[in-house]
């Protein structure tokens, strides 16, 4: 019998067939779970529960031309929370966006009758000076360093004062002078404030672009390289630059995204009542901002997706309506959306943190 002995080779038994090995790290999350990592599931699921609750409570929201009407209050707070959300997503937010609505207006308006010009010229004259005050926001923020709600905060106050200001100085009066009788004013209504009939019932023209900048801003998230813009300089806008991504530009193209939205909604506000009072606007930038949130957008920036504000504004004209249509004190308005936006916020918490568990 030998000394020693020769160790036999060990022998490596292969995993069974069918049988994956993981270490934890590469397993598929459920469903579900992937499910609520969705920005937009969230509010998704609360819209359908307030139109569920109205149809009960409100009876006459059942019918065609009562819904025609939500979807109309909606498109008007989500056009505007459309590029909001998508300057939300980027790290920033405006709180200049309620106010420069009625500047855009009150310079279409203005420039149009007292000029005696036609109203197209005002109306792009008006798109100028929105994206002049965008692109001044976002040069301000990036030249300074200040916080956006420093920098959108003196504008607030600068376009509050310079639309009582300058109107009062040209027209002699808080509002405008009606240009329904001017030249352009038929065709940049049919643009911006027409009605057509779907099924008897007369709808918007507004509800329409709605939906088409949600589904341009949607694809622009998603599949441009200027959505992974917005999304990186969001996150983490030191880190967007070391890799490339050209930081200033993407903010003041956000801010600019912001005017063009003012623009579009002052020019439909314009064109629906022919004249404009110098001092509304004022409160309609947190309107705007809730329904970003409440669509899953996060204040942090980096988070968020173009559908989810679609329901929020729709959760918004949704009460609005709602509460007038169950013939409820219309006062309880602001308390209800108090109520939707804190009880948004948390859910969105909630559902971050169940989707990121193991």
């Amino acid at each position: 019998m030998s000394m020693t002995q020769q160790a036999e080779p060990a022998v490596d038994t292969p995993p069974a067939p069918g049988r994956k090995q993981s270490d934890g790290r590469t397993r598929q999350r459920p469903l579900a779970l992937r499910l609520l990592a969705r920005p937009e599931v969230g509010v998704f699921l609360g819209a359908v529960a307030v139109l569920v609750f109205f149809l009960f409570a409100a009876p006459p929201v059942r019918d065609g031309s009562s819904m025609a009407n939500i979807l109309y209050q909606s498109s008007t707070i989500g056009i505007m929370a459309l590029p909001v959300a998508l300057l939300m997503i980027g790290g920033e937010f405006d709180l200049s966006a309620g106010v420069a609505v009625v500047t855009s207006a009150l310079t279409a308006s203005m420039l149009s009758y007292q000029l005696t010009m036609n109203v197209w010229v005002g109306v792009i004259v008006a798109l100028l000076v929105s994206l002049a005050i965008g692109a001044f926001n976002g040069w301000m923020l990036v030249k300074t360093g200040l916080p956006s709600f420093l920098v959108t905060l003196g504008t607030f106050l600068i376009l509050q004062g310079v639309n009582l200001a300058v109107t009062k100085l040209v027209t002699g009066n808080v509002a405008t002078d009606d240009i329904s009788d001017m030249d352009g004013f038929t065709q940049a209504q049919k643009l911006f404030a027409s009605t057509f009939e779907v099924g008897g019932v007369n709808v918007k023209i507004t509800v329409v672009w709605w939906l088409v900048f949600a589904a341009l801003a949607t694809w622009v998230l998603l599949r441009t390289k200027y959505g992974n813009w917005i999304f990186a300089v969001g996150g983490n806008k030191y880190s967007a630059r070391a890799v490339g991504v050209p930081v200033t530009f993407t903010k003041i193209s956000l801010f600019m995204l912001v005017g063009f939205g003012a623009w579009f909604v002052g020019m439909h506000q314009l064109f629906s009542f022919n004249t404009v009072q110098s001092g509304e606007g004022v409160g309609q930038e947190l309107i705007y901002i809730a329904a970003a949130v409440i669509g899953g957008c996060l204040l942090t920036g980096g988070y968020g997706s173009a559908i989810g504000p679609v329901f929020g504004a729709f959760m918004f004209g949704m009460v609005q309506q709602g509460i007038v249509y169950a013939g409820w004190n219309p006062d309880w308005f602001k308390a209800f959306l108090g109520v939707m936006l804190l009880g948004a916020v948390l859910i969105n918490l909630w559902v971050q943190r169940t989707a990121t568990r193991r």
